[in-house]
């Protein structure tokens, strides 16, 4: 009989409403500058290295010292997406029990990241909008503007981010992706061709890919990415979770703190924190969800990992916008493409290509539109990009 009422027991997540009450709480925190307590802070061999095996990323700029010592930077360098591992752009403050859905980044790149530097972050809370949805009727879109600092107090990067705030009862109701088949029904000959374009992406590397060789209209070999699986989500927890996921006592002394922060799991009777809703079928559900699905920061980080392997070592991402449309799903693959639509030089006399990106999933749904900047080195102006040079 007990086995039987814990089986009867479902997953439940913390309700919280959208109020007059708890948005006019939220707006006394615009302007406000919060205190971020990161998961990484130091640009070492270790945070680098796991960092690119939780993203699947085999560039050896980022993973092999004698490689990186004979380029440019002259020693090993982390990926831009690495200040993800630091925290990842937006916190989900105010407006207890409402689901947050981290929505988007819009990034500018000033600094490398070397080995042996330290980073810090700075987090502002600039405003929020009141939006209808289909997916959860009321919602509110809530934006940061971030800033990244070496220890020579130098911004290295700056971040615009937003996320969506969601009634979870409401979501739940409305269902609007109930009728997607999950997880998807892949036939064994697709997955043999899937992952030989997995194996297939392009990366530059030491090949110098100048300026004057890229042409308006060329489109750039595809990132192939998936099927998305759990441990691709725990591989991202190890080497980029700034939510801190702890066990045990570490994990409970924080719940009975905040409660609205975890939930009892009905199976294992264990405390789980809500960003179970990444790999767990229950938890995804109680956020409206059919299954669970992939972590916005990780989504974007294969953005800016296409543009690196396009680049080459010796190119710099300056720009990268990327805007979540749709949710992917565990099992769901990904097409990463992008098209140079613009040639130019700015206001820094740097040679620039501008690339439009785009995210399709097996369903032929646009889950991720965006563009990004990358300067190149010119051979006829024999130039390279300001921000490597080192």
């Amino acid at each position: 009989m007990a086995e039987q009422a814990k089986e009867d027991k479902k997953v439940q997540l913390s309700e919280g409403k959208i109020t007059d009450e708890a948005l006019e709480e939220l707006r006394s925190r615009v302007g406000s500058k919060f205190r971020i307590d990161p998961f990484h802070t130091l640009v070492c061999r270790d945070t680098i290295r796991h960092f690119v095996d939780g993203v699947g990323d085999v560039n050896p700029l980022y993973r092999d010292a004698e490689y990186a010592a004979k380029t440019r930077y002259g020693k090993l360098v982390a990926p831009p997406s690495w200040l993800y591992s630091v925290f990842p752009t937006w916190v989900p403050q105010g407006l207890q029990g409402v689901h947050a859905f981290h929505s988007g980044n819009d990034w500018t790149f000033y600094k490398p990241l070397l080995e042996g530097d330290t980073i810090t972050p700075e987090l502002t809370f600039t405003h929020f909008d009141d939006k209808k949805s289909q997916f959860a009727g009321r919602i509110i879109i809530v934006y940061y503007d971030d800033n990244f600092f070496n220890q020579h107090g130098e911004l290295v990067a700056n971040a615009k981010a937003w996320s969506v705030r969601a009634e979870r009862s409401a979501a739940q109701e409305k269902a609007k992706y109930g009728d997607i088949k999950l997880p998807h029904p892949w036939a064994e000959d697709e997955l043999r061709d899937i992952e030989e374009q997995v194996l297939a992406a392009e990366m530059r590397g030491a090949e110098v890919r100048y300026w004057e060789d890229v042409s308006v209209g060329e489109e750039l070999k595809p990132l192939v990415i998936g099927p998305l699986g759990v441990t691709d989500i725990i591989a991202w927890c190890i080497g980029s979770a700034p939510v801190k996921l702890k066990a045990l006592g570490a994990a409970l002394r924080d719940y009975r703190r905040h409660p609205a922060w975890a939930f009892r799991d009905p199976l294992t009777s264990a405390m789980e924190p809500n960003y179970a809703v990444h790999y767990s079928i229950d938890a995804a559900k109680q956020a409206g969800l059919p299954f669970p699905y992939d972590v916005g920061a990780q989504r974007n980080q294969w953005v800016i990992q296409h543009m690196t392997n396009w680049m080459g070592d010796e190119g710099w991402l300056k720009k990268c916008y990327a805007k979540y449309t749709k949710f992917v799903y565990l099992s769901d693959v990904l097409w990463l493409r992008g098209k140079v639509t613009k040639k130019f030089t700015d206001e820094d006399g740097e040679y620039c290509v501008e690339i439009e990106t785009t995210t399709k999933n097996q369903r032929g749904e646009e889950v991720m539109p965006g563009r990004s900047t990358v300067v190149l080195p010119s051979r006829e102006k024999k130039t390279w990009p300001v921000a490597a040079r080192l």
